[in-house]
């Protein structure tokens, strides 16, 4: 008998019925929505859906389809250049801008939107300029308008494009100089050999990226609902709310859903058995030195990102927010930073645990039932917030309606909403949603530990929990703790579920910031924006950090 099935059969007895069970819990928990979805989507009425494809089910297809391309299109070209710029060559602020690039990635998008409509709008500062310098009349001139497609392109772009450049960037820092050095002895020039030899390379990474732009471009609620840019998410939005139709929300995030577990499907097979790199850097690749009008250039095609993403953005809310009459130090402000942190910091922690349960597991007894566990932790990512919000709310509302018509007519009792109104169900598609980012960083972590270490704590007695704990957690502490960032940063900014699934007068900072603007109190909307923005920084200053020891 082989020693690999020797310790297959050794780690077996490390699982115990209970953590079968919890593991069995969260992979129920996971599939839920899907399920739900399905069921309420078939099941339901479709005389809605048949009116909304008469009417704007067209128009819903084709915005989210065109926002999806150009923002995709928009954060590969920014995300690889600039990669490629701050990795390749060398101009004067490139170790600046190498850890700037990567800041936006703190920002919600609808943060944006709500600084930039500020300023570019009719009444902004820009046109009012123009009128008063120009003596134009408010038809006399044509400026692009910023609730626009185009505009919540824009938007999305300038803070997604990071997922592009940081994979990227990896990419192009793993790659020796042997193929482009030959490119270049052939008479290429160095861009040429950059289209040609290094942009292939790093193919996966990018795709890899790109992917993850496009999985989040789907699920943006805030900033295409603030723009009136009617897409699917949007949609399922108003089903919901304004059209009181659950069997419609449920369609078309059928819809939604099918096309995002394509997206998802797709990365995964972008990726596949793909390398930009064999792994041995023959030749260290030395800078390209840039001329002064070239460096000029570089400066310019990176800090343009950086100055509209982050620099305009915080200036405007900044002032935005002197001049708002939004106290944050009130109870009231309080008690939504209250509930945003209680949220996130509950989400985080039983996402960080979940992931660890499912990764163990999986480590320690690896079967297909566990590999589908994972796998199910992992889609959520590609699922928006709207989506995985209608799956949960169907089945758990009919099931707290079911229960509250039976204890009123056998007892009298009234038992209300016992699910569906309460944190817990939130806190829930919060974990489902971001699960693939825990697990990602576990993934990560646990690639150090050795399986004969696993062998040694079992040869000493430990059981699964005691393993967990004196010899991966202490391993993993600063993975984990970054999943736990990470987790606790998207649940500040998700907008969607939480508008959903909320309990009855219980606002986060998101919500607070989205009223406060759908009332176009765009000046109040930015001291709760700031908030958010400034929790986000936290990972980023941390991924930055870490980048900057690599660079060095």
């Amino acid at each position: 008998m082989s020693i690999q099935v020797l310790k297959r059969r050794s780690f077996r007895g490390l699982l115990t019925p209970a953590i079968y069970g919890i593991v069995g819990f969260v992979t129920a928990i996971c599939v839920l929505p899907y399920l739900g979805v399905l069921a309420a989507a078939l099941t339901g009425s479709f005389d809605t859906l048949l009116h909304l494809a008469e009417t704007v089910l067209l128009r819903y297809t084709s915005t989210t389809f065109a926002l999806l391309i150009i923002v995709m299109i928009g954060s590969a070209m920014i995300g690889t250049g600039a990669a490629w710029l701050v990795t390749m060559t060398d101009f004067w602020g490139r170790r600046w801008l190498e850890i700037a690039l990567a800041i936006p990635l703190a920002f919600p998008a609808y943060v944006l939107a709500y600084g930039y409509t500020h300023i570019l709008d009719h009444p902004g500062i820009v046109q009012s300029t123009l009128r008063d310098v120009m003596d134009w009349g408010p038809r006399d001139y044509w400026f692009p308008e910023i609730r626009s497609l185009g505009g919540a392109a824009a938007m999305l772009t300038l803070v997604l494009y990071p997922y592009v450049y940081l994979l990227a960037r990896a990419a192009f820092a793993a790659q020796g100089a042997t193929a482009f050095l030959a490119a270049r002895v052939l008479g290429k020039s160095p861009f040429i050999a950059f289209l040609t030899v290094s942009l292939p390379m790093a193919r996966p990474a990018i795709a890899s990226g790109v992917m993850l732009v496009a999985m989040e471009t789907i699920a943006d609620f805030g900033t295409v609902a603030y723009f009136g840019v009617q897409t699917f998410a949007v949609g399922i939005y108003t089903s919901w709310f304004t059209m009181a139709d659950r069997a419609a929300a449920a369609q078309l995030a059928l819809g939604l859903l099918a096309f995002a577990l394509l997206i998802a499907f797709l990365e995964r097979t972008s990726r596949g058995g793909a390398a930009y790199t064999d792994g041995r850097k023959k030749a260290p690749m030395q800078r390209i030195a840039l001329g002064p009008q070239k460096q000029a250039i570089a400066f310019f095609f990176c800090a343009v990102p950086v100055a509209l993403g982050v620099l305009v953005p915080v200036i405007t809310l900044g002032t935005m927010a002197i001049g708002s009459e939004q106290n944050l130090l009130s109870p009231r402000y309080l008690g939504f930073i209250q509930n945003s942190i209680t949220l996130a910091g509950i989400a985080a922690i039983l996402t960080v645990m979940a992931a660890l349960l499912l990764g163990t597991v999986h480590r320690v007894h690896t079967t297909r039932l566990s590999a589908f566990a994972l796998y199910m932790g992992r889609i959520g990512y590609a699922v928006p917030g709207g989506v995985i919000a209608v799956g949960l709310l169907v089945p758990f509302a009919l099931f707290d309606n079911t229960l509250d018509a039976w204890m009123r007519a056998q007892f009298g009792i009234s038992t209300g909403l016992l699910f569906t109104g309460s944190i817990w169900l939130l806190i829930c598609a919060y974990m489902i949603r971001f699960l693939a980012a825990a697990i990602g960083a576990y993934d990560g972590g646990i690639a150090a530990v050795g399986p004969n270490m696993d062998a040694a704590a079992r040869t000493l007695g430990q059981d699964m929990p005691g393993m967990v704990r004196r010899v991966h957690m202490p391993m993993l502490k600063t993975s984990l703790l970054t999943a736990g960032l990470i987790v606790f940063v998207d649940v500040m900014k998700e907008l969607p579920a939480t508008l959903i699934m909320r309990p009855f007068n219980y606002d986060t900072l998101a919500v607070q910031a989205h009223r406060l603007a759908s009332d176009e109190r765009l000046s109040g909307a930015a001291v709760p924006s700031l908030v958010i923005a400034a929790i986000g920084l936290i990972p980023v200053i941390l991924l930055c950090r870490r980048i900057g020891r690599e660079a060095r």
